[in-house]
């Protein structure tokens, strides 16, 4: 064989060597593009769908929460038209006392039956209006913001054959209808929330109508646009309320959906799937494209090696945008919860703190507190799990605790309400504990209900004994919808301190995996590092965290902890600068829960020294006196046993009633001189009095021992 011949077969081989290699190469890279493009559309598709959730969610939570409102003040409205019922003039002032209490709506009506009213036509429909500029339905011109009240129905007007008229008498309830055009109140597109109005036999004679504008809805939608998205919202008889543009026939969508509840409306996303997959498929096209040009397996290998780093840089970017997202997580969900301590400055008889440490960037502990009516309301919680997902439940915990414990006072009930509405929304199969109380802070009585949390404990006024509040376990949150959960109540006496704590801290560890448990925290409660009594709710919660920081000796953190403790104090009295108020003190004083038979000299010393604030301190008129009472306590602010303390301050002219001269008693009335008895008369009662000048204002401190 010629030399030529040889090296052409070895060309060929070589040849049909590097085909094959090629072919191989082909093979191969194709495979994986085909599993990468499949992998990455999976991907693509899933993350779509939780994005898409997530903002389902949070409109639904925003559209509940208003329509809850409004409904909340459709029966209000209905309760104050009942009472009115024979006063048909006071329809007006209550229309327009309802418009002014809710946010966002354009108007409230109330349509009597015709004829109800004689007087008043045959057709009388009160309604009231917020206007923010424009003109009146009467043409007439709107300056700022403002309610306009009217009587709008007539023949031309005829509302008994709107549905929102008939909704009233087909349902017993807040029943919401389909949309249509206000042409006689708001002058907008609007649905309506309808309730009945009963008269003392029970019977419907008249509809209240509470309208939601579909402006409103339409802002709540419009972020519902990730991507170049879709939206709508529908009624529950299929009508559009809210429509982003109609979709092009022809393609295929991505249809994500959440249900309102009450109302029966649904959400939807609409991503069309040339949008969601348009990056993916222009990548998909370069790839062919490049493997049709034929690139050699160097080429290819250095694309796949410039893939891979390219990846390695978008998998970093992507870790450093969840980092930062985590970070701004924490950071609303810090926001959420209470963080301004004392929260009620102008409550004396109040002394609340709380503190939240989450075990990572984000947590599933929760705390929360408000006052409604002289009463307080508190939770504290503690979500299955860490992270994002708990986060997100404790995040809808806290919604709900708002929302349900703003028309309903019984514990138990805003558990049983709570509880199935997560586990309504509980798609990843979690639960959480929670302890919520109501405190009366008239009387001191606490009603609370425990849903599988951690027993709170109660730390009397003169700081021991320490003992854990007796209460029923009941089920945890987002297991069982129709648990019944059982409410339990106690009386807390002035200066006992309730102190709440998920298990974040009885189970917090040290290097040794031992756990910090409730002797030890019991201890806390109980003593201070010195041995003696702990008081205040701020020093309580920060000597406990200080305890367990030094326990786990620099471990890691395992779990969530949080701790919230809730102080019930003597309330003060309020005097204005008239003798006529002096005999309120003898009730103040007969409600503090001293010694009966104090009750009479204490009072006398009070009397003689408030006179003296009003005769000396405030010589005109105008001026408030402050009464306050409290258990003594040391320079570090340890109680004393058997001591009262009276504080007397005013904002009047500077005034030390213990200057005055001692009135000599041994005198007769004639060679006595005036002055001087009140202040004769307060020492031989109280053991200690005192005087200073404190923010410009009179301070005079009446101690009593018993």
């Amino acid at each position: 064989m010629s030399k030529s011949k040889k090296k052409s077969g070895l060309q060929n081989k070589g040849r049909r060597a590097g085909v094959g290699i090629l072919i191989v190469a082909a093979v191969v890279l194709e495979t994986i593009s085909c599993l990468q493009y499949f992998t990455s559309r999976a991907a693509i598709r899933h993350e779509a769908e939780e994005r898409a959730k997530t903002e389902l969610r949070k409109a639904e939570l925003e559209i509940e929460k208003h329509t809850i409102e409004m409904e909340t003040a459709a029966k209000a409205l209905a309760e104050l038209v009942e009472k009115h019922l024979d006063c048909p003039d006071s329809i007006f002032a209550d229309t327009r006392l309802a418009v002014s209490t809710v946010r966002e709506n354009t108007s409230m009506a109330v349509a009597f039956v015709p004829d109800y009213y004689p007087s008043q036509g045959r057709y009388f429909e009160v309604c009231s209006s917020r206007m923010s500029r424009g003109v009146t339905g009467d043409g007439l011109p709107v300056t700022g913001d403002s309610i306009h009240t009217r009587q709008i129905g007539s023949a031309a007007h005829d509302y008994t054959q709107m549905e929102w008229y008939r909704n009233g008498f087909e349902h017993d309830s807040c029943w919401w209808c389909e949309p249509y055009m206000d042409d006689s109140g708001s002058k907008t597109m609007v649905v309506s929330c309808s309730c009945p109005v009963y008269d003392k036999r029970g019977k419907v004679v008249a509809v209240v109508c509470v309208d939601l504008s579909l402006d409103y809805l339409k802002r709540v939608s419009e972020y519902l646009q990730i991507y170049n998205s879709y939206y709508s919202i529908r009624s529950s008889k299929g009508q559009d309320i809210v429509q982003a543009p109609d979709t092009t026939p022809g393609h295929k969508y991505n249809i994500f959906h959440e249900e309102i509840d009450d109302t029966g409306w649904h959400i939807e996303i609409i991503i069309p799937e040339d949008e969601l997959f348009k990056e993916l498929n222009s990548i998909g096209k370069m790839v062919g494209l490049l493997m049709l040009l034929g690139l050699i397996v160097l080429a290819l290998i250095v694309v796949y090696t410039t893939r891979m780093v390219r990846t390695m840089l978008d998998l970093e970017a992507k870790n450093q945008r969840i980092e930062n997202e985590l970070q701004i997580a924490s950071a609303i969900q810090t926001a959420m919860l209470p963080k301004v301590f004392p929260p009620y400055a102008d409550r004396l008889d109040l002394d609340l703190y709380g503190m939240v440490a989450p075990a990572k960037e984000v947590g599933g502990d929760l705390y929360d507190f408000y006052v409604r009516q002289d009463k307080l309301f508190f939770c504290i919680g503690d979500v299955s799990g860490k992270g994002v997902p708990a986060s997100l439940v404790m995040a809808m915990t806290r919604s709900l605790f708002r929302n349900i414990s703003a028309y309903e006072e019984q514990p138990e009930l805003i558990v049983a309400k709570m509880n199935r509405s997560l586990v309504e929304q509980n798609a990843q199969n979690m639960f959480l504990t929670l302890f919520l109380g109501v405190l009366d802070c008239k009387t001191g009585e606490l009603n609370y209900c425990n849903a599988g949390h951690n027993g709170p404990v109660m730390v009397t006024g003169e700081g021991l004994p320490v003992t854990g509040l007796e209460v029923v376990p009941n089920l945890p949150l987002g297991i069982e919808p129709e648990f019944a959960y059982v409410g339990q109540k106690t009386q807390m006496a002035y200066d006992d301190v309730l102190f709440l704590y998920t298990d974040g801290l009885t189970e917090a560890e040290n290097r040794e995996h031992e756990q910090f448990g409730e002797g030890r925290m019991m201890e806390g409660l109980s003593v201070t590092g010195d041995g003696l009594p702990v008081t205040g709710p701020r020093k309580m919660v920060e000597r406990m965290q200080a305890r367990v920081e030094a326990f786990r000796e620099g471990a890691e953190q395992s779990d969530d902890l949080t701790m919230l403790a809730i102080r019930y104090q003597t309330p003060a009295l309020v005097m204005r600068n008239d003798i006529e108020q002096i005999p309120t003190l003898s009730e103040w004083i007969e409600g503090l829960g001293i010694p009966a038979e104090l009750n009479m000299p204490i009072n006398l010393a009070l009397e003689e020294a408030v006179s003296n604030v009003m005769l000396y301190a405030y010589p005109g008129t105008g001026g408030n006196v402050f009464v306050e009472f409290n258990r003594g306590v040391t320079g570090d602010g340890l109680p004393v046993t058997g001591e009262l303390v009276f504080t007397i301050s005013d904002s009047g002219i500077p005034f030390d009633p213990t200057q005055q001269k001692e009135a000599d008693i041994t005198l007769s009335a004639e060679e006595r001189e005036i002055g001087g008895l009140g202040i004769h008369l307060v020492r031989q009662i109280m053991d200690e009095v005192s005087y200073e000048r404190v923010d410009d204002k009179n301070v005079l401190t009446l101690i009593k021992n018993i």
